[in-house]
């Protein structure tokens, strides 16, 4: 009998992408910024760093690597929410914004962190009113999809159960009409977990 799916964004629902932006901060430019606003969901805005010129943006683009990818740090709680979702019988897919070339290395890097997910599904950033999650959620046919940027549901099916993890306020595009797409939020994953388990 085939386990019910949930799907999972990476950067701030799985991983910690601020951690990664200071360290590949640091990679490009010698320095770990210092934290300007912890509250702040963009992290340029999190962390006192420089608005760069072209040469700079170059630089720190480049940091962004097969390395970057495969190395971003766990959200505190999530490879346990995690465990706890795969022990009450869902399986786990990582549906990720991501470059296609990267897609291995985020598998890894969720691997190595603990996380029991076999497979990321990369889509790639694409601009546009619809989600470029869209698609791949409507070909898994999850029971629920969890990201933490509320655009990404738009486009959505309507019979997957679409949970928002707000995260940081600061700055924050979960706000607004599009709201209704969400039909639970949370703060991380662990919270959504425990609301999940508890249906």
């Amino acid at each position: 009998m085939t386990r019910p799916l949930i799907a999972l964004d990476a950067d701030g629902v799985l991983l910690d992408f601020h951690l990664g932006y200071a360290s590949a901060w640091q990679r490009a430019f010698g320095a770990h910024p210092r934290e300007r606003d912890p509250l702040a969901y963009w992290p340029i805005d999190r962390w006192e760093v420089d608005r760069l010129d072209e040469p700079g943006r170059v630089t720190f683009r480049a940091a962004f690597d097969e390395h970057f990818w495969a190395t971003v740090p766990a959200i505190d709680g999530a490879v346990d929410a995690c465990h706890r979702l795969r022990g009450a019988g869902f399986d786990l897919i990582c549906v990720s914004a991501l470059d296609l070339e990267f897609e291995a290395a985020r598998l890894r890097n969720l691997r190595e962190l603990g996380f029991p997910i076999e497979r990321v599904i990369a889509t790639g950033n694409a601009a546009g009113e619809r989600s470029p999650k869209a698609d791949v959620i409507a070909s898994l046919n999850p029971i629920a999809f969890v990201d933490d940027y509320l655009p990404y549901l738009r486009g959505m099916p309507a019979e997957v159960h679409t949970a928002l993890v707000l995260r940081a306020p600061n700055g924050s595009p979960n706000t607004g009409a599009d709201m209704s797409l969400a039909k639970s939020v949370h703060q991380d994953l662990a919270e959504f977990t425990n609301h999940w388990l508890a249906r």
